[in-house]
């Protein structure tokens, strides 16, 4: 995105709210934090977003997509190797927990904040969760697994038990558990595969 486009009312308001929504909570931020954080108006907003529903929605979209475009190349970088790869996903989640802004997945915090029923906020989740177990299933098939999809979802619950009890606990202890708990998972793949 240009320097142009990140100077816009609009992009501050979506900066700030990411930033509010993420480490304080959706309900705990009110427009008027964020419109104060943004140096931005009521105007502003409602005229780009309609809603805060709406920048809710937008934020978790960019958010969602900047935390797999991160997590997805921190995977890649690590080896070539496809099962190394598999394995790097704690050392992905890692980096997140050590890098400064993690509070935890934007999706199950929004998701614990609102409705369980709310259509929009849970297709938003469902389509995160799916591009994730895409590409651990894609991973999976590289490593020549007999059942990648079930192995995908192995690995996905191991991540998202580690990011809650990361974010519940903030014990870095927990990072080593998580490792053998996948490398556990992963030896029982290769016995099944052969």
């Amino acid at each position: 995105m240009d320097e142009l486009l990140k100077n816009t009312a609009g992009e501050r308001i979506v900066a700030a709210a990411r930033e509010l929504f993420c480490r304080d909570g959706i309900h705990a931020t009110g427009i008027d934090r964020i419109l104060a954080a943004a140096g931005a108006s009521k105007m502003a907003l409602y005229s780009r977003f309609g809603s805060k529903e709406a920048l809710v929605h937008e934020v978790l979209q960019r958010e969602g997509a900047q935390w797999r475009d991160a997590f997805f190349a921190d995977i890649a970088k690590a080896t070539p190797d496809p099962m190394q790869r598999l394995l790097a996903v704690v050392s992905a989640l890692e980096n997140w927990f050590r890098g400064g802004r993690f509070y935890g997945c934007s999706f199950m915090n929004a998701a614990a904040e609102h409705s369980k029923g709310d259509p929009a906020l849970r297709a938003l989740a469902a389509e995160h969760h799916r591009q994730v177990l895409a590409f651990l299933e894609q991973i999976a098939q590289e490593a020549g697994l007999r059942t990648p999809r079930l192995v995908a979802r192995q690995v996905l619950l191991t991540m998202e038990g580690t990011i809650a009890s990361l974010m519940v606990a903030g014990d870095p202890d927990i990072l080593a558990i998580a490792q053998a708990n996948l490398k556990s998972i992963l030896e029982q793949a290769v016995a099944n595969s052969q």
